[in-house]
């Protein structure tokens, strides 16, 4: 653990503890007053209409939150010396190489996905799904208050969205990612000179299918059973929406928002079942799986 606990030193880490600290306590925090909610009812001062003014009580406390910021940074520089280093030398690259913490989950994701994936489209998702949340969430309750019972969907899927696919990934790319981007346990020693062969398949050639042809040419029977799998993926939106359109929530959902919450869902979690498919299977003894769905174009 002495490898882990260099690692946890480092001055550049420390904003990266203190994201899992603050992740930990404000989502305790919100949980507890969600449940404390749930069981007591709607507070009242989430009931009242009367508006509060920006000056004083506003401004006031930002004006505090910031002296306190100051602070905190002016102590922090004092005790940590900031982590600079060498002149930048051409002939010598860092290694490993790592983001800032912020675009480390982005940068993890380069190991999982073509940088076009990685980079533009899955970046891309996750700001439009931002911007579109105002406009699909049609429940009304739950504003101006911490609750779970009455916004289960939207807590669960915040939760997994931002706990699984950002904070997790960052803590994978600072903890676990060594010289060559390599994965490594906690316990092991980050060896510069360790070399990590991976044999990497693609998901039809468990089942048999070679993706290329002897002539080097693509299979189509890989490029249709990669396409049949990414369908399986999004399949269910059509089938739920078949099933579940006469009810009361999905007219007042309306197929497009339907649709566009959905196929954002499923993203995340074949995000998700990308990312075990290439870490899982060396666990085993077996190959990582390097893409699911492979054409001329493109591969996923």
């Amino acid at each position: 653990m002495d490898q882990l606990l260099e690692i946890l030193s480092k001055p550049d880490n420390i904003p990266i503890i203190l994201l899992l600290v603050s992740v930990v306590f404000y989502s305790q925090l919100a949980w507890s007053k969600a449940r404390k909610n749930d069981n007591q009812g709607v507070p009242d001062e989430a009931k009242q209409d009367d508006k509060v003014q920006v000056w004083p009580y506003l401004v006031r406390v930002e004006f505090l939150a910031t002296i306190l910021i100051m602070a905190v940074l002016v102590i922090w520089s004092i005790a940590l010396d900031a982590p600079l280093e060498e002149p930048a030398n051409r002939a010598l690259t860092p290694n490993p190489s790592k983001a800032p913490w912020y675009f480390l989950g982005l940068q993890e994701m380069l190991v999982y996905f073509d940088p076009w994936i990685a980079g533009v489209v899955l970046p891309t998702l996750i700001i439009v799904g931002l911007m579109a949340i105002p406009y699909i969430d049609i429940n009304e309750k739950g504003n101006g208050y911490y609750t779970f019972k009455e916004r289960k969907f939207a807590v669960l899927t915040y939760v997994f969205g931002f706990h699984v696919l950002w904070v997790l990934l960052i803590v994978i790319g600072t903890l676990f990612r060594g010289p060559g981007w390599n994965f490594f346990w906690p316990w092991e020693t980050w060896d510069p000179h360790f070399v990590g062969v991976l044999t990497n398949v693609d998901l039809s050639e468990y089942f048999g299918i070679p993706t290329r042809n002897p002539d080097n040419t693509l299979n189509p029977a890989a490029m249709i059973f990669g396409a049949v799998c990414v369908g399986a993926l999004y399949t269910p939106v059509g089938l739920v929406w078949i099933q579940r359109q006469n009810s009361d929530l999905f007219k007042k959902l309306g197929f497009i928002r339907y649709s566009v919450v959905a196929f954002l869902l499923l993203s995340m979690v074949g995000l998700v079942i990308k990312i075990l498919l290439r870490l899982g299977p060396p666990v085993f003894g077996l190959n990582p799986v390097k893409y699911v769905l492979v054409t001329p174009w493109f591969n996923i």
